[in-house]
């Protein structure tokens, strides 16, 4: 029997660890934390830019216009996140889980994301602009916007997770799955190239494919 040619994300099993009650008023920009829980914080509008967060974990956090900017979080868990806008540019994730959470505008451009699994996440228009994206999953995820724009993605799937507008602009694909995500909208045909799909999909997405290729249907 012949191998799948798509190849799934690589996800690293997330590790028991250990946790110290971390003091979220001590927080500031360019930090180091390791090790550390943070319980029903809010850290909206606070400067975190910079800062390194490793083996540390996240439950009930609010983050509404905190600036991550440059930040790095390394075998990290968010649990609730909840945050209107997230603003993380040009952040590193690195054995990531985001699940039961809630972002409204996510600014996470020219980001790079390296074994990070979205889940049951309510997720509005994320920016992943010239992104850098390796081993990601969605499960259970509604996506009212995902942009990949000049993003490059290897092996990142989609399951049971709506998207309603997909942008793939001058993105590099490889291995990335859809069959497992119900779009509504897609921007930037061109850039499905190193995409899976399914047949319905290719039947649902036909009016554009058609719109694309200068392609009149007519009965």
């Amino acid at each position: 029997m012949a191998k799948p040619s798509t190849h799934p994300p690589r996800l690293d099993a997330p590790r028991a660890l250990e946790l110290a009650e971390g003091d979220t008023d001590s927080l500031q920009s360019h930090d180091g934390r390791d090790g550390e829980r943070y319980s029903g914080a809010d850290l909206s509008e606070r400067d975190l830019a910079g800062a390194t967060f490793s083996e540390c974990e996240f439950l009930d956090l609010t983050a509404h216009e905190t600036d991550f900017r440059a930040s790095e979080f390394v075998d990290a868990r968010f649990d609730r996140l909840n945050a209107p806008i997230f603003r993380a540019p040009r952040s590193r994730f690195r054995d990531v889980t985001i699940e039961n959470s809630r972002l409204g505008s996510a600014e996470f451009y020219e980001a790079s994301w390296q074994s990070v699994h979205f889940r049951n996440c309510k997720l509005g228009y994320i920016n992943l602009r010239g992104a850098n994206l390796r081993d990601v999953l969605f499960t259970n995820c509604q996506i009212e916007e995902l942009d990949l724009g000049g993003a490059k993605a290897l092996r990142v799937a989609f399951v049971d997770t709506v998207i309603i507008t997909l942008d793939v602009t001058r993105s590099q694909l490889e291995h990335v799955d859809l069959r497992g995500a119900d779009m509504r909208a897609l921007s930037g045909l061109e850039g499905l190239r190193g995409a899976t799909v399914n047949s319905y999909q290719v039947t649902e997405l036909a009016p554009i494919f058609a719109r694309q290729f200068g392609i009149r249907v007519e009965e």
